[in-house]
């Protein structure tokens, strides 16, 4: 009785194969949902939101689809982390992973349905994923002491990311966009100082690469309209005090010149605030709150440009990127750090002014403008820019770069199938599992395509059986052909004038 009474009264437990089936088809469950999005020709998917406002969301991106998902299933959940951190780590292949790992654990419930014991086939897939990884590792191509081959795979590399995206009809225009932004960050992988812009109007091609930062923000009345050799004060703090702000106070007066009298002291206060502000010679002050009028005016009069209620993001990246620190209080200036920058003028982009920093101290700081037909667009974009930015400044760190289209899990599947006919005991049949789940990449992507993925894949198989294959399937054209003729082609396309 007393074991009974472990567990709270609302809690249940599950023991051995039940915990296990329930395992299984959680996450199984999770890899077919996001099987369709994978691939040049994977589907979007529209996703509906519970909360107030009901908000519509479309993308494919792997990632975005699990992150959006209520689930319970804790198998289902330990997938779901794979992908943020597949995002976290590399932005893009959230599908894939999540598809993999789906496919890995099928061919376990198989295996597991045979009597195999989980641990051999554990040490059966341990052993594989290294055979796996050792023989992409021999055929790695790495151009990084080539500048122009180095630069060639970059483009190659987001035009593929692209391909699988809303961007794919631009992907020339958006792939050579990527690149000018990421080989600006001069090898870091902080994408902080690259910031997206998102304006509804024009078309996908209309969006541009502008170098420096872009507030998205307007300039005053009576502001100065450009500035030159700017020193910038970036600031969180109240400048609407010229109104009595305390809070369940009552001031009790006994005629209108003491009222008068109250405005004249709080206008005082303000005044000294705003000395103090520009006791630090500064030229832009730019605040993350409100500036009220009186303030507003004293800034004009002084011949500073005076920009109010700037994002939280926007505010912080201002910041990092021309060099100064969010200030809060102005007693001391010489504590205090400004942010420098040669140009600060209005710019319009469509039918929206914005206030544009060039010159800015963080040379690799610059601004994508995404222009497109409607906030859905624009947000499925962004989030596409976004994973050919996190790969491409991976790549600029490790330079080493594979094929695609199916091409590398084909070379992984058949070194594991070499591995497994050549391993004694049960654990070859764990490795016989890991190639079939190799496989399943091609075939979904064939599958997503309307193309007969059997009849691909056992295709594909027979060209890697020859020697230094390069084969992979070719959705657009809808059968197996070179990967390497494949690019040779896309360079072609690049060289032309």
């Amino acid at each position: 009785m007393a074991i009974e009474r472990i567990l709270k009264d609302d809690a249940s437990e599950e023991k051995g194969e039940r915990a296990r089936m329930a395992s299984f088809v959680g996450a199984m469950a999770i890899a077919d949902l996001v099987k369709t999005t994978l691939g040049p020709k994977g589907m979007d998917k529209i996703l509906q939101s519970t909360g107030r406002g009901q908000s519509v969301t479309v993308t494919n991106d792997g990632a975005t689809i699990l992150k959006s998902l209520h689930i319970d299933n804790p198998a289902a959940k330990v997938l779901v982390d794979i992908s943020k951190v597949q995002d976290d780590e590399v932005g893009d292949g959230t599908t894939s992973v999540v598809v993999l790992a789906g496919e890995l654990l099928r061919e376990a419930e198989k295996l597991v349905a045979s009597k195999i014991h989980p641990m051999t086939i554990i040490a059966g897939f341990r052993m594989a994923a290294e055979c796996a990884r050792e023989a992409l590792l021999k055929r790695v191509v790495d151009n990084k002491t080539n500048e122009e081959k180095f630069k060639m795979d970059l483009m190659k590399i987001a035009k593929t990311t692209l391909s699988s995206k809303i961007l794919s009809q631009d992907k020339e225009h958006f792939a050579k966009l990527a690149v000018d932004a990421v080989l600006r960050l001069k090898g870091s992988t902080n994408l902080e100082s690259i910031q997206i812009i998102k304006k509804p109007g024009g078309s996908l091609k209309d969006s541009f690469l502008d170098e420096g930062f872009i507030l998205d923000k307007k300039i005053g009345i009576g502001q100065p309209k450009r500035i030159e050799n700017a020193n910038i004060l970036v600031a969180n703090t109240a400048m609407d005090t010229d109104k009595v702000k305390i809070y369940g106070a009552r001031v009790r007066v006994d005629s209108m010149a003491k009222v008068a009298d109250i405005e004249a002291a709080e206008k005082q206060k303000m005044r000294e605030k705003v000395d103090k502000i520009l006791a630090h010679g500064i030229n832009c002050f730019v605040n993350r709150q409100l500036i009220y009028n009186f303030p507003e005016e004293l800034f004009a009069n002084a011949g500073v440009l005076a920009i109010e209620h700037a994002d939280f993001d926007g505010i912080e990246r201002l910041a990092l990127v021309t060099g100064g620190e969010i200030a809060s209080t102005f007693d001391n200036p010489e504590s205090v750090k400004l942010g420098h920058c040669k140009l600060i003028e209005e710019i319009m982009i469509g039918e929206d002014k914005l206030i544009k920093f060039s010159g800015v101290e963080m040379g690799q700081a610059c601004t994508v403008v995404l222009r497109g037909a409607s906030h859905h667009v624009l947000d499925e974009a962004e989030r596409s820019l976004h994973d050919a930015l996190c790969v491409l400044s991976q790549t600029v760190n490790d330079s080493r770069v594979l094929f695609g289209g199916g091409w590398p899990e084909m070379v992984m599947a058949k070194a594991v199938d070499e591995l497994a006919r050549t391993t004694p005991g049960k654990r070859s049949h764990a490795i016989e599992a890991f190639s079939k789940a190799l496989v399943a990449i091609p075939t979904t992507i064939a599958d997503n395509a309307g193309l007969d993925s059997a009849e691909l894949v056992a295709r594909l198989r027979a060209e890697h059986n020859k020697e230094e294959s390069n084969a992979g399937i070719d959705v657009i054209s809808g059968s197996v052909s070179s990967m390497e003729s494949q690019l040779l082609n896309s360079l072609h396309f690049l060289a032309r004038p």
